[in-house]
């Protein structure tokens, strides 16, 4: 009888991309509704066939309504849920995560995540925690988690609530998460680690004179990060995915995409050979505060 030799397929990074639909008018261009919804279709039927099985979405504007009329069927995807905040009450955050599941088209989601760790710190942290592990046991969502900066001490948070999942900022310019061991203490936990903002808010494709006010002072280094990519010869959002993606302890990386063109240039860049490259000296010395707030520049100076 002669045996049967198998071998092992490489993981594809796409496994491990997920994506989140940005409509902000500094990403994407206005569209006719008709076209929208055609654009949104297009986007869910690039990542489906690509390997994406993730979307984190989250309560503000109308990204839940237009991929609840734009998901393929039968539908490849896990979906991710954020609260609203605490201070609107339990009962109206439970409420909402409730209604993104039904403006999504959705039975029951993959995870549920508190938008703010600090909502967890406070007095009703407690409460918030345990309405949303009851969701969890009626079978409404599968996960509950939250998400976390640095300075929130995930570690500490996650060994209080035994979270399933976290979500952290991380990337070539803020690499803290990585640098402190936020990630391995947390994926030591048996938590499932998701990164965002992996784009830098876009900065990784901004030059120093399109940088608004509350950034200028950093024009220097980003232009100094930029420089070293250019000599290393990698495209900035090459190295921004093989960062990320090469970070143990990660399960998600979310890349936030406005249309299945960035989609298409995202999912290729992940394919690139992983550069030999010093991250460390490409992080910011300072990580100023404005990078996790402000608002997101388009990504196709790197497409």
């Amino acid at each position: 009888m002669i045996g049967v030799v198998r071998f092992a397929v490489p993981p594809s990074p796409a496994d491990r991309l997920a994506i989140a639909v940005a409509t902000e008018p500094e990403r994407s261009r206005p569209l006719p509704p008709g076209q929208r919804e055609e654009a949104m279709r297009h986007l869910l039927q690039t990542a489906g066939d690509s390997g994406i099985g993730l979307v984190a979405t989250q309560p503000e504007g109308d990204v839940e309504r237009m991929l609840g009329q734009a998901w393929p069927f039968p539908s490849p995807f896990r979906v991710t849920v954020r609260t609203v905040p605490l201070a609107d009450g339990l009962d109206r955050v439970e409420a909402r995560a409730r209604r993104s599941l039904e403006r999504m088209g959705l039975p029951r989601g993959d995870a549920v995540l508190v938008q703010n760790a600090a909502d967890l710190a406070g007095a009703e942290g407690r409460a918030l925690w345990d309405r949303l592990q009851a969701l969890k046991a009626r079978g409404v969502f599968r996960k509950v988690g939250f998400i976390a900066t640095v300075e929130d001490g995930p570690g500490l948070l996650a060994r209080r609530f035994q979270p399933d999942v976290v979500q952290l900022t991380c990337n070539i310019l803020d690499q803290r998460a990585a640098r402190a061991g936020v990630i391995a203490d947390l994926a030591g936990q048996g938590i499932e680690v998701h990164l965002a903002s992996v784009f830098a808010q876009g900065l990784l494709f901004a030059n120093r004179e399109s940088l608004p006010p509350e950034l200028a002072a950093h024009g220097m280094a980003l232009s100094r990060t930029r420089r070293r990519l250019a000599e290393a010869r990698v495209d900035p959002m090459q190295a921004a995915l093989a960062y990320v993606l090469t970070l143990p302890g990660v399960a998600s990386v979310i890349a936030s995409v406005a249309s299945s063109a960035e989609l298409r240039a995202i999912i290729a860049a992940s394919h690139a050979p992983t550069p030999d490259i010093d991250w460390d000296a490409l992080a910011l010395d300072e990580t100023p505060a404005a990078l996790a707030s402000r608002p997101r520049l388009r990504l196709v100076h790197a497409a």
